[in-house]
């Protein structure tokens, strides 16, 4: 349990979630949720926020009641910088783009969150290419709201579905690398401490099986330019 925190004092413990595990307890899931198993180490935390189940990286807990108040606080009026990376089917023409399209949770059968024009909820995703591969990306996701799903349709409505994100549209096999999860990982978070007051930033390296992706993906890409060379 101790390699995955990444900070701890009297009002915060900031760790890094692995993919698979639940952060609370949900519906039917009988698996035990992330918070139970940090409380029998740590003892009472508060949940500030959330990241889905096949999701890694930062996770922030509150360890006062105090500490949880002005957390979230900071989470309600957006004074949170979050960074996430995520690995997506396809190459974008361009380098950076914003998105700005309304969501609306819950929106189909599949309880999908889905774009909508008229009912949906502002939000609104900034995205940057960090490097490029032979039919995939990895881009830094940057959300300035916080609906649910929100980095996963932004990138869906661009058609860049994350890897392995089978309800949002990317293929549900993937033979080119080997990846069984939603390639989403929250690489950093930048908050206030809630009782000192200064601007920390915390950054979680990546799961194991999503930095074996990066590196078969920029294995395939030094083939792929050797092969290009030898045709000239």
């Amino acid at each position: 349990m101790d390699d995955l925190v990444l900070w701890e004092d009297d009002a915060l413990l900031v760790v890094n979630k692995p993919a698979g595990m639940l952060v609370i307890p949900g519906g039917f899931d009988r698996s035990t949720p992330l918070v139970k198993v940090l409380r029998e180490r740590f003892g009472n935390l508060w949940v500030v926020h959330r990241l889905d189940r096949d999701t890694s990286g930062v996770l922030v807990f509150a360890r006062t009641a105090h500490a949880h108040r002005a957390l979230n606080t900071q989470f309600q009026e957006r004074q949170v910088a979050k960074v996430y990376h995520a690995l997506v089917c396809g190459d974008p023409p361009w380098t950076a783009r914003t998105v700005s399209l309304p969501l609306r949770p819950n929106g189909d059968r599949r309880h999908r969150t889905v774009v909508d024009h008229e009912r949906g909820k502002p939000a609104r995703t900034r995205f940057r290419v960090l490097e490029r591969f032979v039919g995939y990306t990895l881009v830094a996701a940057m959300p300035e709201s916080g609906r649910r799903h929100q980095i996963r349709v932004h990138l869906a409505a661009l058609k860049l579905p994350i890897v392995a994100d089978a309800l949002y549209g990317a293929p549900a096999t993937d033979e080119t690398i080997s990846l069984r999860r939603i390639a989403l990982h929250a690489f950093s978070l930048s908050l206030r401490h809630p009782s000192e007051g200064t601007t920390m930033t915390f950054e979680a390296p990546y799961p194991t099986d999503m930095a074996s992706a990066l590196e078969q993906l920029r294995g395939q890409r030094g083939n792929a330019r050797q092969a290009e060379r030898k045709r000239f």
